[in-house]
């Protein structure tokens, strides 16, 4: 690494302050790409799918297709995250966030493309979709290398107050991206491409003010062992280890018990609330902006009481939400014209996105704190690796139990959620052994 490319140490808070601010900017507009295509991804590719499979296919099947196409992102991330993590911690966290940035525009333009084909040309559209969201997911496993810059930056006693921004900078992309992505339909009517070109277009804005602005981080302070790309070994020392494993458990059973619902609440809304793909992005803006706000109101809330202890309050209300979205789908099936059923369906969202946003934070700060300094970028993206196989797991799991039956994926999902309480406890008495 070159010596230009490292924070000078005589002005180390004022050079933190301005990675920080930079990484806050790439991953708030790159996640932007992701809030504008995650809403319509499965009511595009449900028309693909009945197209090419008939209209005499079993449910369960389009649900599978469906939660496999959802789901090849997340693979790419389990597989690229800890990789792209360990590069990180040899050549420097810039090099790797701007490889993944121009990744992002060239495989959000290939989605722009497939999802303005004809449905003549559905078995095209489709295996078009997947390489768009299989190199999506390739660059966008680069988070965890952002994740990374924080903790460069970041006092240990703070860490988990920086891992709230990059919570931030998701819940901000996600509560614009959606509406950017409508304001774009409603632009362009009829040409569904346009939503891919635009988060292309954002994904480039984003390249180019990492490549102007974004300052090296990394300070190793002693060269990093070599390791293989793929390291097996090295995945499984930091998931088996007692300070570190639990808290990704933890991690990964609320992130697959939030991809059950979140792969599965644009079909909801079409059935439930009768949204069509230009509103739909409306319901996930106000998911994205209620994630906005429980992350601002986090940085506050942290500073009174442990991350473990906000675990334990973010697993249960999280839990209480989720499981009520299985409650607000009874309602519809009893009483669709009820008028408590959007209220319902707001709240429970509210719940199970403020549980969340207590969580995540929380699990990666004691991460990041118990990780050893020079491994940083390679557990994180260990972390990241399992959240990315939660969230191929529960889109698959609960896309398939929506078409078996709609209140299933919320009710399994939430009950999921709430088991992880006991966990805790093992997670407070490992870090006091740690310290």
């Amino acid at each position: 690494m070159s010596q230009d490319q490292v924070l000078p140490t005589t002005d180390s808070t004022k050079g933190n302050a301005s990675a920080k601010a930079i990484v806050f900017m790439v991953v708030f507009i790159d996640l932007l790409g992701f809030g504008i295509v995650l809403p319509l991804l499965p009511l595009f590719a449900d028309r693909y799918v009945k197209q090419y499979l008939g209209e005499d296919s079993a449910q369960w099947i389009e649900g599978l297709v469906l939660g496999l196409l959802m789901s090849s992102f997340s693979l790419m991330q389990f597989l690229f995250a800890p990789v792209w993590g360990r590069i990180s911690d040899r050549i420097g966290r810039r090099p790797v966030l701007l490889v993944g940035l121009a990744g992002s525009v060239l495989f959000y333009a290939l989605f722009g493309f497939a999802a303005g084909l004809p449905e003549s040309q559905a078995l095209t559209a489709l295996g078009l979709l997947f390489l768009a969201r299989i190199g999506a997911g390739v660059s966008g496993a680069t988070i965890s290398t952002a994740q990374a810059v924080i903790a460069d930056t970041t006092p240990k006693e703070k860490r988990k107050m920086g891992m709230a921004l990059i919570g931030a900078a998701f819940g901000i992309g996600f509560t614009f991206g959606p509406l950017i992505g409508f304001a774009a339909l409603k632009f362009f009517p009829g040409q569904a491409g346009s939503v891919g070109y635009v988060a292309s277009g954002l994904s480039a804005i984003a390249l180019l003010l990492g490549m102007a602005r974004l300052r090296e981080t990394r300070q190793p302070t002693s060269p990093p062992a070599r390791r293989n790309w793929f390291d097996t070994k090295g995945f499984t020392e930091v998931v088996s280890s007692p300070a570190l494993g639990p808290v990704i458990l933890v991690s990964f059973l609320a992130t697959m018990g939030f991809g059950g619902f979140e792969s599965t609440l644009a079909l909801m809304n079409d059935r439930i609330l009768q949204l069509g793909k230009d509103s739909n992005f409306l319901v996930f803006a106000y998911v994205g902006l209620v994630l906005t706000l429980a992350n601002g109101a986090y940085r506050g809330f942290a500073k009174r009481m442990s991350e473990e202890t906000a675990m334990a309050i973010g697993i249960v209300i999280m839990g209480l939400g989720v499981t009520s979205l299985a409650g607000i789908n009874f309602l519809h099936d009893s009483d669709p014209k009820s008028g408590l059923i959007l209220p319902g369906l707001l709240a429970s969202l509210s719940f199970a996105v403020i549980g969340f946003a207590l969580l995540t934070p929380s699990a990666q700060g004691l991460i990041s704190r118990r990780a050893d300094p020079d491994r940083q970028g390679e557990i994180l993206g260990v972390n990241q690796s399992c959240l990315s196989m939660a969230r191929i797991l529960g889109p698959i799991f609960g896309l398939s139990l929506y078409k078996a039956s709609p209140m299933l994926p919320f009710l399994l999902g939430g009950i999921l959620v709430l088991l992880m309480l006991p966990l805790v406890g093992r997670i407070r008495k490992a870090g006091e052994q740690v310290s």
